[in-house]
């Protein structure tokens, strides 16, 4: 018997100027996830059971950008995605342009579990989720009065919110850049031309390694706010968002579009595959070298118990636990 471990992420790229208040409540929300999870591993579930039941609540949860809270289209409606993925056998499901299936990952998991398909999408999706009997509600469920608000700024910005920060050299303090704006900061923080001291809900992920060796791995995420309706994000794609093999479990967050084009997820393993790197190792390599200029973070355990992230953002809401009692949450 081996060593369970889990890790928990609600996105990459936290912003410094976060009211404590907002970071207590996303380290109560991965907190309470991490001790679901651990628990559950304890009773012996599997490492799929245990991703798709710790994302399921996180999606529940309008704290992060996932299920109830999602990040709002530019038509103002939630357009949602998610993927699973079983080590065992490299089994996978995702889905994608939810609007009124209440937790994605679970369709993702029956996509995997009951359909001949690995992927499905919008309508076709919706309709496999009536077949399967899941629990759909309409498209007003996700929507929160906080994310309208931040749909309205983007708006107004004529911008995209992307869920992470991006420091600008010269000022490092929240009262200097506080109330500068986005790209027009001569210092701080860059964020799409809008306000910096804007929350941005952000992308949620679960990485597990069960007591019998087995990886899986789960995001799941409404995309960015004001993108284009229609537009995919990594969250979804099996090999840049989500990745586990018999080696490790990967789950990514942050710039969807620099992710997709460096596979992130799925060179975390291959680094460990082929060069015989780590996993710490392969999370840093992948990290600094694969991004070229994009921002992301990730989360990954590996088949030993180990567990391990990386990010080049300011901070990455994560958290993790062990079978040995350790147990941590960050953001910095």
């Amino acid at each position: 018997m081996g060593s369970w471990a889990i890790a928990v992420h609600g996105g990459a790229g936290v912003d410094p100027c976060l009211p404590a208040v907002r970071q207590e409540e996303a380290r109560r929300v991965l907190s309470r996830c991490l001790k679901l999870g651990a628990g559950a591993l304890q009773a012996g579930l599997t490492a799929v059971d245990v991703v798709e039941m710790v994302v399921r609540e996180l999606e529940t949860d309008p704290v992060f950008n996932s299920g109830r809270g999602s990040a709002l289209t530019r038509r103002g409606t939630v357009e949602m995605e998610a993927s699973i993925m079983d080590g065992r056998g490299r089994r996978c499901g995702a889905v994608s342009g939810l609007s009124t299936v209440k937790n994605p990952v679970s369709l993702a998991r029956l996509v995997m579990d009951r359909s001949p398909h690995s992927y499905l999408a919008f309508d076709g999706a919706e309709d496999f989720a009536r077949e399967q009997g899941v629990e759909m509600v309409d498209n007003s469920y996700f929507i929160t009065e906080e994310n309208v608000s931040m749909l309205k700024l983007a708006k107004e910005a004529n911008s995209i919110m992307f869920d992470y920060r991006v420091p600008i050299p010269g000022v490092d303090s929240c009262s200097a850049i506080a109330g500068l704006m986005g790209a027009k900061a001569e210092g701080g923080l860059q964020m799409n031309g809008l306000p910096i001291n804007v929350y941005a809900p952000e992308t949620v992920g679960c990485v597990v390694v069960d007591n019998n060796g087995w990886c899986a791995a789960a995001t799941s995420t409404g995309g960015l706010m004001n993108k284009m309706s229609g537009r995919i994000g990594d969250s979804p794609l099996i090999g840049s968002g989500t990745y586990a093999c018999d080696v490790c479990a990967v789950s990514c967050t942050g710039e969807g579009e620099a992710i997709i084009r460096s596979t992130l997820a799925r060179d975390v393993a291959a680094l460990m595959e082929y060069k015989g790197l780590s996993l710490q190792e392969a999370v840093d390599y992948a990290i600094k070298e694969r991004l070229d200029e994009g921002n992301a973070g990730l989360i990954a355990v590996s088949r030993n118990g180990e567990v391990a992230y990386g990010f080049n953002t300011v901070g990455m809401f994560r958290g993790s636990a062990t079978q040995d009692g350790f147990m941590e949450v960050g953001i910095w």
